[in-house]
């Protein structure tokens, strides 16, 4: 079947639903260095703006991918949601489900988005994909029960015209955050002594504070890590790799890439700082490549 790619980022729906046998017509992706990525690991480039695109040079498809901005709703924004101009992206893509009527949808957000406005803010995105005709169901999956060592809790919807909504089995893997960890890891990866400092230093006010943010630290064994976010090229905070005898160390690129269920044929050809940003906003690849068993053509 025909699928089209919007808010396409560095292709993570693209690579879950062309592994499920489904061909790519068009992308859509704002971001210079995104599309780059994408270009190199696809063969093709995205569109950019998508609102500046009108929906008939959109070739007709049946499937409807899109990973709208998230930062609207976010917990770690300011969650403005459809005051923010970026969380009117939600009627780009039902502009173009009402013109060319795709058999199928799937959207992806943050899991924020469900208590968004007391509920108001889902409500209305329901409401609007029922209009258009849709049989809409959405559910908040993690990553880790997909086979990835990292907790990332995403809200999906899936949607049919005339179709049965089928999610598919959570199974309990059991994920070890070592599996996706590379050996010989370039020293400019184990945070400087400054740095180092400057988070035990946080975290230690947090903790007289009564709470618990500041960094957080992973070792081989443990079952996952926490969600890698695009300020991951920040300070790497979030998610610290223990090191014997040394500082922790930040992920690598390519961890970042493992920890979203990238293979390691995945071209990397950005900087670090671009790269952990991408992964940081991407798709969990294996998540998508479940929820494509949901389409079935008819």
């Amino acid at each position: 079947m025909k699928f089209i790619d919007l808010f396409a980022g560095i292709g993570g729906f693209h690579l879950g639903i062309s592994q499920a046998g489904h061909d790519c017509v068009f992308a859509s992706e704002k971001d210079a260095f995104c599309r780059q990525v994408y270009q190199a690991n696809f063969g093709m480039t995205p569109a950019g703006d998508i609102t500046q695109i009108e929906a008939h040079e959109i070739p007709d498809h049946d499937i409807l991918l899109g990973g709208f901005p998230c930062q609207p709703f976010s917990q770690a924004g300011k969650r403005k949601g459809f005051e923010d101009s970026r969380g009117t992206m939600i009627y780009e893509i039902l502009r173009i489900l009402e013109a060319k009527k795709p058999e199928y949808f799937i959207l992806e957000n943050v899991k924020q988005l469900v208590y968004h406005d007391k509920g108001k803010t889902i409500a209305s995105i329901l409401g609007w994909l029922i209009e258009l005709g849709y049989k809409v169901e959405y559910r908040v999956l993690n990553s880790n029960d997909f086979g990835v060592p990292q907790k990332r809790e995403r809200v999906f919807f899936l949607g049919t015209r005339s179709g049965i909504i089928r999610w598919p089995d959570v199974i309990r893997y059991e994920t070890r955050v070592g599996d996706i960890l590379e050996t010989g890891v370039d020293p400019k990866y184990t945070l400087s002594d400054k740095l180092w400092e400057g988070h035990v230093g946080r975290k230690q006010k947090h903790v007289e504070k009564g709470n618990g943010f500041g960094y957080s630290l992973f070792y081989p064994d443990n079952r996952y890590t926490n969600t890698i976010s695009a300020r991951y090229h920040k300070d790497g905070s979030e998610i610290l790799i223990h090191q014997e005898g040394k500082n922790p160390r930040r992920l690598t690129p390519r961890e970042c890439a493992r920890l979203q269920g990238f293979p390691d044929s995945f071209k990397i050809v950005c900087s670090d700082t671009q790269t952990y940003r991408q992964f940081g906003n991407a798709v969990c690849v294996p998540v998508v490549l479940a929820l494509a068993k949901f389409i079935v053509p008819s």
